[in-house]
């Protein structure tokens, strides 16, 4: 049967749901060129009202049999939509269902922005308050008062379940406890906001407890593991040792000294965490389809008299590209490999033999991307 909506054409509404997804990227803190983008109230007030209308239009189009039709077919362009290469693969999920919780899905968009500043926090609570007193006006005489209650109400009702276990080396009150949030159930914005901010809080926190104990592994890994002028003066002791000496094991226990310090220098690298910001840029950048993530390296702009440096760290993101999906075996790897007092030319056949020849076979068969990531498999492997 088709579209049969009579309010507003399928078209008209294909068009406003574009429309819709360029606000969410704006609401999200960044505008298309990567640049910050700034919200104040009033433009708040107005993409939330954009919330409210596909909720009420999927809403009425849901409310009776004779659009099940038109509902069909919304989705199918929302689709159609969502499939185009270059639609923003953080918004692929969107559908009808999202939109018939539209108020919700853009308040979520603006409380997760990134960065979360004064003034952004500032807008966004003056908005959602001003958007409750505003509906509620229309229907109480005295909307303050009962906007008030409702806030007490909520106050006593937000649902904190604590974790059982808590690590006994911190202070309870930096860890936040797990939050119960279903957002979509919040009659208002002032409900939604508080929901949001507490289930951010409570991410903000698990990242925190994250970065306590990695600095705790890594400052471990420093206290045990062996520096460069640890490695000279044990070599030097060693050749006074006349009886190693004369064995010739000189050598093997200076390689050793010398594989303990590369070993600790490849995890302190590993667990730093400018390593892990890069690892985590990477894969949300090589996720994305190719002509995307060529857009963005394009956007670095480098030049034949670009700094070394910043083509170093270019490098340093593509290859940590490359391995971002395997980098908890990468971690497991360094932990769990011990000394193998092997010389270069027998460690190189050793690898040729465990496939590398295969690699070099069916390298013109694979795409750039696969091959470093097929290449780098073996070492790791090895």
């Amino acid at each position: 049967m088709g579209w049969n909506y009579p309010e507003i054409s399928l078209e008209e509404m294909v068009k406003l749901i574009k429309g819709f997804v360029d606000i969410l990227i704006l609401a999200s803190g960044c505008q298309s060129s990567g640049l910050p983008a700034h919200w104040d109230a009033q433009n708040i007030k107005k993409a939330l009202q954009w919330g409210i209308f596909f909720e009420n239009v999927v809403s009425h189009l849901c409310s009776s049999e004779a659009y099940l039709d038109s509902l069909k077919e919304l989705d199918t362009s929302v689709t159609e939509i969502t499939s185009n290469p270059s639609f923003p693969q953080g918004l692929s999920h969107l559908s009808t269902a999202v939109l018939s919780k539209g108020r919700a899905f853009v308040c979520e968009h603006f409380i997760h922005a990134l960065p979360l500043s004064d003034a952004h926090l500032e807008a966004f609570l003056r908005a959602a308050i001003e958007m409750d007193l505003n509906e509620l006006m229309e229907k109480e005489h005295d909307c303050l008062n009962i906007y008030l209650s409702k806030l007490t109400l909520l106050d006593s009702t937000v649902n904190l379940v604590h974790e059982p276990m808590r690590d006994s080396t911190m202070p309870s009150s930096e860890i936040a406890p797990t939050m119960e949030i279903d957002m979509s159930t919040a009659e208002d914005f002032s409900h939604l906001a508080v929901q949001g901010f507490l289930k951010r809080q409570s991410a903000v926190s698990c990242i925190s407890t994250v970065k306590s104990g990695l600095n705790i592994l890594s400052s471990a890994i420093k206290r045990d593991s062996w520096t460069s002028s640890d490695n000279s003066l044990v070599e030097a002791r060693l050749r006074q040792d006349r009886s190693l000496t004369l064995t010739g094991n000189v050598g093997t226990l200076v390689d050793f000294v010398t594989w303990s310090c590369w070993k600790s220098k490849n995890l302190l690298y590993f667990l730093d965490m400018r390593t892990i910001r890069l690892v985590s840029g990477a894969s949300m950048i090589f996720s994305a389809p190719k002509f995307q993530w060529v857009q963005v390296l394009e956007r670095l702009h480098i030049s034949a008299e670009g700094s070394d440096d910043k083509l170093s760290e270019i490098i340093e993101l593509l290859l940590l590209g490359c391995i971002a999906s395997r980098w908890s075996c990468l971690i497991e790897h360094f932990t769990s490999i011990s000394y193998n007092p092997l010389s270069i030319s027998q460690q190189y056949q050793k690898l040729w033999e465990r496939g590398l020849q295969n690699f070099y076979a069916k390298e013109e068969m694979m795409s750039s991307k696969s091959r470093k990531v097929a290449f780098l498999s073996i070492w790791l492997e090895f």
